[in-house]
């Protein structure tokens, strides 16, 4: 009598699975940096399994952002669209900062997951009421694409921080040699620079100050302009 077949070998296997090993490959390297060979070698299944559950890369990239944002929700509406904007950037950077690659996505493809639809709504309505009238779209693309793209350069910069020749603390210790003479590079070189070459938590610091630093001049320069002065 012929023996029972074994059961397959991704038994078990999901895409809410799949997702959760993605979203730790992410939180390890980047969301552009690993493959599905790389995803496939993490759960001991064959790439071409990865497809049948759950599809191509820029299917399962665009599962880790909604896992990432499927948190956030936005903040109550309020007349102040300052406090507003500040309170739903500070909500949003924990989750996008520790999962490299999730800022850049959101440049790239916009408010396109279901989660992330009523924190538009919300905000649009927020800086109508305001008195942005029909430049409320453009002043909400602002303040989100500036934010999300403080977070992108720290991320970019994390895909080659050990590759080779372009190791990104040695290019930055070479240009700080490069320029000791030059007292505008030195004031860069101190808040900028050399944090980034120190241990990992001042870095993360600089990153997060310059995050809110971006915040705080979109929001006043659109101040600026709703009171044309």
């Amino acid at each position: 009598m012929p023996k029972p077949s074994s059961p397959p070998f991704h038994v078990g296997l999901t895409p809410a699975r799949i997702t959760d090993v993605a979203v730790n490959l992410t939180r390890e390297s980047h969301l552009f940096g690993w493959s599905i060979r790389d995803l496939a070698g993490r759960l001991d299944v064959a790439p071409s399994v990865i497809y049948h559950h759950i599809g191509g890369k820029d299917r399962i990239a665009r599962h880790v952002v909604e896992r990432v944002l499927e948190t956030l929700a936005p903040p109550p509406a309020s007349p102040d669209w300052q406090a507003w904007f500040r309170a739903l950037l500070d909500s949003i950077y924990p989750a996008v900062s520790v999962h490299p690659g999730v800022a850049k996505w959101l440049l790239m493809h916009g408010p396109t997951i279901p989660s992330v639809i009523p924190v538009v709504d919300t905000g649009i309505s927020v800086l109508q009421h305001a008195g942005f009238g029909d430049r409320a779209g453009l002043a909400y693309a602002a303040l989100l694409n500036n934010a999300m793209l403080s977070v992108s350069i720290g991320d970019e910069r994390l895909i080659h921080e050990d590759d080779g020749p372009r190791d990104h603390a040695a290019m930055m210790e070479e240009f700080r040699l490069a320029t000791t003479d030059s007292p505008g590079v030195a004031v860069l070189t101190e808040v900028l620079i050399t944090p980034f070459l120190e241990d990992d938590s001042a870095a993360a610091h600089q990153r997060e100050a310059y995050y809110r630093f971006v915040n705080d001049i979109t929001i006043a320069g659109l101040a600026v302009m709703l009171t044309g002065t």
